[in-house]
This record gives C-alpha cells, structure tokens and sequence, in this order.
C-alpha cells in the first residue's frame, strides 16, 4: 500500500485532486441550492455537509501545494469527508431499497462520496494535527448531528423521512467512527508518517 504515497504527493495529483474537489465543493453547493433558500438564516453553515468536507480538503490541498500545514483544517477534512462520505453512500443504497430503483444521479453521488470518504483517510500520513484540533473537531461534528437531527435540518431525502430516527442513530454513531479514525491515523503513538516535499 506504501508504494502510493509517492504519488499521492505528486504536485501534478495534488493539483488536479484540487481542481476535483473545488468542482465538487461547488456542485455540491449548487445541489443544495433549493435546500438553502428554505433554511433559517441561523442554520445555513450547518446543511450542506458534503460540500462544506470538501471545502475543508480544498484548503488542505492548498496548504500541501504551499507545502505546509494547516492541522485544524486536517482534522476537520478527515472527520467529515470520511462521515459524510459514507453517509451519503448509506443514504442512497437506502434510497434503492426503499424506490427499488436509483436513478443516475444516485450512482453518480455513491460513487463520488465514497471516492471523498476514501480521499480524506488517504492522506493521514500527511496530517500534523492534535488533540486539541481533534476536540475541535469533535465538538464541530456532533453539534452538527444536532442541528440535523434535533433542528432537523438534515439533508432532505424525503423518500426516507420515516427513517429519520434511525438515520440520525446511524449518523451519531458515524459521527464516533469517524473521530476515532481520526485520532488512529493522525494522533496515536506509533503511526505511519510522511511529508510533503
């Protein structure tokens, strides 16, 4: 697995990962669109979730093409591409079982989502957070598994609403596994690091 570190630091993949990320920061935002113009002015930092992980990768990229590092951002990027991505890859196999179908769109987000997901833990031996950044973190994911699910403003799958206790179950505990990942690949004694040259 090692031998794909290299690549990974490459300028010219860091530089079109960028340009990936910014796309779909964008798209992501323009997805939820609709969503936004009904959300309470109060709520608005804390709906579109996707797109805001990715935004958090974008200023990571940057940090590395600059060869720095930017740890709170780190954090937040690991955390949230990783939980948001396999969310929305759980949501929409969720949406098949319930329809019975999933339209291209659908394959489309399980596909880039799970691609976010597996982009964020990819990087770990890059990261230089700690603790503190991871607490950060934390507090920033779970209050957001608030505002979704005790606001409820989740993002709106509606085909799935009769399952929103659940989901907001599932969410929390994600929520968990996401952070834990987190401190084994970035923070724990012991493991594997690399730099950005």
């Amino acid at each position: 697995m090692r031998w794909v570190y290299p690549l990974l630091a490459n300028r010219s993949i860091l530089q079109i990962l960028l340009l990936i990320n910014i796309a779909g920061t964008l798209y992501g935002y323009y997805w939820y669109g609709w969503q936004l113009k009904e959300t309470p002015a109060i709520f608005l930092l804390f709906v579109p979730d996707s797109p805001t992980a990715s935004l958090f990768f974008v200023f990571v990229l940057l940090a590395f093409l600059l060869k720095r590092n930017w740890p709170i951002l780190e954090a937040l990027a690991i955390v949230t591409l990783f939980k948001y991505g396999i969310w929305a890859v759980v949501m929409n196999i969720l949406v098949y079982f319930v329809q019975g179908e999933l339209d291209w769109i659908g394959y489309m987000l399980i596909f880039s989502h799970f691609a976010m997901a597996v982009q964020g833990l990819l990087y770990a031996p890059f990261y230089r957070f700690k603790w503190w950044h991871l607490i950060v973190t934390a507090i920033w994911t779970l209050h957001n598994d608030v505002i979704d699910y005790v606001f409820f403003m989740l993002p709106s799958y509606h085909m799935l609403n009769r399952y929103t206790p659940q989901i907001g179950y599932f969410t929390f505990w994600l929520s968990i596994v996401s952070i834990g990942l987190a401190y084994y690949f970035v923070i724990r004694p012991g493991r594997y690091t690399l730099e950005i040259k």
